[in-house]
């Protein structure tokens, strides 16, 4: 327990830092006039600095063990706070966030990997589920908490407060996380070469690459970035009405991730499988997706409520990580659960910058904001659905 909550309070600051450009788009879009691209692609360089890392961290994962990987990481994602709070151009923010998203690339994987050897399967399923939901308290924090703070202190300074709370972390995993012994008997589940080539290569990873990418991707993309703006722009709120609903997006994951980790173990005795969860939820998610673009300003009251519906819906898809994780010996563990996050998080960078990107481009065509932004968020639908019809349609072996 003591383990598990060393690593969960670093992963706390790593989804606060991560989630906090959407409560501070009005703020940073005023000050360095920034365009819906600039913005995603300032909200996606998190993710593009932390897809890079992933498979140099998955091998240093299995090589040198969760402790000394996370704590290197987390000395990086320290200077990327501190770089953030003094950027003073647009440049600036992005070499930050990139710098961010390297350095806490660890901080989900880290765990994730020592579950794997230190868990049973429920365990594992119950842990990534209770990580992901620290994660959720994170992004609480970076809501409503973070809005009545910037009125007295300003964005800046609570970066300095971040850089100070991840070395206070570090100091928590050094303490009470335990060392790594290389030498483990292989798992029964499966051998091979160590490489990212069989990684690739397995059947059950190909299947499950289009939803990590689009769907759950695509979820993380909505959530960290884009449900604000489609709150104020399409729906009409203000930027505290906006914090105010992504507050209760998040509060909506929290409780979610912690029903999963309840409700996993009791569903694997029961011999109900992720495959099946997958398959059940995830049309839920597509059905909601679909209501918000097509009603748009329709429903403009109730954009936050609507969001908050989507991302409860689309938690079924969390389940694939740790399940591709254990479709894999546990010498590879490390490197499997890094390559899927790689592919998680390459569809959040596209996700989030394809989005800014469609919004200008459908705006310079005349199109008024709110059909932009459904125009966007339709082209998304679209690849969510075809993702979906694949992993139908993908033999498991």
């Amino acid at each position: 327990m003591l383990v598990f909550l060393a690593f969960a309070f670093a992963y706390f600051f790593s989804a606060l830092i991560r989630a906090i450009t959407a409560t501070l788009s009005p703020q940073l879009t005023q000050e360095f006039s920034l365009q819906a691209r600039d913005l995603g692609l300032l909200a996606g360089g998190y993710f593009l600095g932390f897809a890079v890392m992933q498979l140099p961290l998955g091998r240093w994962l299995d090589r040198q063990g969760p402790k000394k990987v996370i704590l290197g990481f987390l000395a990086v994602a320290v200077c990327g706070c501190v770089a953030f709070s003094l950027a003073t151009s647009f440049g600036g923010l992005l070499l930050a966030r990139v710098l961010c998203g390297m350095g806490l690339a660890a901080c989900l994987m880290a765990p994730l990997t020592g579950f794997r050897r230190w868990l049973d399967p429920a365990s594992q399923l119950r842990a990534n589920s209770w990580m992901l939901m620290t994660g959720s308290m994170g992004m609480v924090a970076s809501t409503l908490p973070v809005q009545w703070l910037l009125p007295a202190y300003g964005w800046r300074p609570l970066f300095w407060g971040l850089a100070a709370m991840l070395l206070m972390s570090m100091a928590v995993i050094a303490w009470q996380v335990p060392r790594w012994q290389r030498n483990v008997a292989p798992a029964v589940t499966g051998a091979g070469s160590g490489s990212y080539a069989e990684v690739w290569r397995h059947s059950y990873f190909r299947r499950m690459t289009p939803v990590g990418f689009f769907n759950y991707g695509g979820m993380v993309a909505i959530q960290t970035l884009w449900a604000v703006p489609w709150m104020i722009r399409v729906g009409g709120y203000t930027p505290v009405q906006a914090a105010t609903g992504l507050f209760w997006i998040n509060v909506t994951m929290l409780v979610a991730f912690w029903s999963w980790g309840l409700l996993i173990p009791r569903l694997t005795r029961r011999g109900v499988h992720t495959n099946q969860l997958i398959a059940w939820g995830t049309p839920l998610s597509l059905l909601v997706l679909a209501f918000i673009v097509f009603s748009g300003e329709a429903a403009a009251a109730h954009a936050g409520l609507l969001w908050a519906l989507f991302c409860l819906t689309s938690t079924f898809l969390s389940l694939a990580q740790p399940a591709v994780g254990m479709a894999f010996a546990t010498e590879l563990a490390g490197r499997a659960l890094s390559a899927y996050n790689l592919v998680i998080f390459a569809g959040v960078f596209t996700v989030q910058w394809g989005i800014g990107l469609l919004i200008d481009a459908f705006a310079a065509q005349g199109w008024s904001q709110a059909q932009a932004f459904q125009g966007s968020l339709g082209v998304f639908l679209l690849l969510n659905l075809l993702s979906y019809l694949y992993f139908l349609a993908a033999k498991k072996t």
